[in-house]
This record gives C-alpha cells, structure tokens and sequence, in this order.
C-alpha cells in the first residue's frame, strides 16, 4: 500500500490508513458530515486538496468516507487509486439525483443496478460495442435487505450518467425518461466501469434533491437532511456485504 498515489491526489496522514470499502459523496464537505456523524472514532486520513476522507467505525467494522468531486473524470481517478494503490476492494457512492420518472419522487431513495452514459469514459477500454456499467450485485442486494429493514422504500434500477449538468439538447432529459431510467446524475457509470476494469465492486445508492420535469427541489439544508436513510443505508451495506 502506497503513502501517496502517483497523482499526488491521495496522501495518507502518519498513522492512518483506508478500510476496505470506502464510501463516496461528491462533496468532501459531506464526507466529513458522515465521519463525525455516523463513525466512530473517525481519523482523517487525507485532506490534499480539500478532498476530506476519514477511517472510522460503524457497528464495530472499519469503514472509510472519502469525497470524489463531481463528474466522471475525478470520481474515475480517485476510484481508480483508491482500488490500485491503497488496497480498496468496494466503493459505494452516496450522492444527489434528478427524478425522471413521475413515481419517482424528492427525497426517495435510489439503489442503482446499472448506468447509461453519455461519458467518453467507456470508451477508454476498446470493448467492440459498449460496456454496460453494472452495480455489484451482492451488495445490490444487500442495500435492498437492509432500506427493507429500516422501512425505507429503495427505488431499484437503472440511472443515466450525464456528462452534462446543463445539457445543450433539451429533449436528453425527456429521451431518458422514455427509456425508463428512474433518474439522472453525474458519477454512477464512471464508477461501475473502474469498478468492473479492477475487478473490484461498487454500488451508487442515491436520494432524489429534485425532479427534473416538475422543479420541485430540496435547499442545500434539506438536502443535508435528508439524505440520512441513504448514508445508514449505505453504511450497513458497507459492513454487510460480502468484501
């Protein structure tokens, strides 16, 4: 295991290491949130450019918290050195997405099975035809089991992975929908794709801040609020699943 990754964009405080799974917010701000919040004992591990990630406890087993930044290319770098340099064999990213689906609604909670794209990133791998960014599926199924437990109702399928936070076609949106894409955000394909190229294993579980044909949408304090069913969500996942 390496101090610092080649890119220089992870380098571990003396003393401190990461857990095998680690969880992922876009927001390092949010990471630190889930560290002081949920884990016990949390340690900071790395704080190179602002990109917070900690190690702590939940239910008695190491996990660790660590911001990806927004998009594909540095979710895909962080993800990528996290799984090659510093002995990481899960990710499970926590973030915000749009509704696209009309019974999909504000703060419901999404388990993502797979990930359409409108990234390059699947191309980086030459596979004739395109690769489908597809979740883990024992910690699929351990997300599912563990929102039953809490009473939390998981939405389960597959998301669109955007490029674009303002995209120049305005039909894309419509066009996903059609498709039956339950929502769209900025990470999810990016992360099953390195997950997959490793042989490692990640889950995106997501709670809907808006929806994207009625303009309902949640402040940046509600949003804080209302994302603890898929932090303890992904959390039990972390300390469940099969790692």
């Amino acid at each position: 295991m390496m101090k610092s990754s080649p890119s220089a964009c992870i380098e571990l405080k003396e003393g401190t290491h990461i857990a095998k799974c680690v969880l992922m917010p876009g927001d390092p701000l949010r990471a630190k949130y889930i560290a002081e919040h949920y884990l016990e004992a949390p340690v900071l591990f790395n704080d190179v450019r602002g990109m917070l990630g900690y190690t702590g406890l939940y239910e008695g087993k190491e996990v660790s918290v660590m911001g990806s930044g927004m998009g594909v290319p540095s979710l895909g770098l962080y993800v990528h050195e996290l799984f090659n340099f510093f002995g990481v064999e899960a990710v499970i990213r926590v973030g915000s997405a749009g509704a696209l689906q009309e019974d999909v609604r504000v703060r419901d909670v999404v388990v993502a099975m797979s990930a359409s794209t409108n990234s390059s990133f699947v191309t980086a791998w030459d596979l004739p035809g395109v690769p489908a960014p597809t979740a883990d599926w024992n910690m699929l199924e351990t997300a599912v089991a563990a929102a039953r437990e809490m009473g939390v109702q998981a939405d389960v399928g597959s998301v669109y992975t955007s490029d674009f936070f303002y995209h120049p076609d305005k039909a894309v949106n419509q066009k996903a929908c059609d498709m039956g894409l339950l929502a769209v955000e900025m990470e999810t394909a990016g992360l099953y794709l390195t997950a997959m190229a490793n042989r490692k294993k990640a889950l995106s579980i997501l709670t809907i801040s808006d929806h994207v044909f009625t303009g309902e949408a949640l402040s940046a304090a509600e949003r804080q609020d209302s994302f603890h069913e898929m932090m303890e969500i992904a959390l039990k996942t972390a300390v469940r699943s099969e790692i």
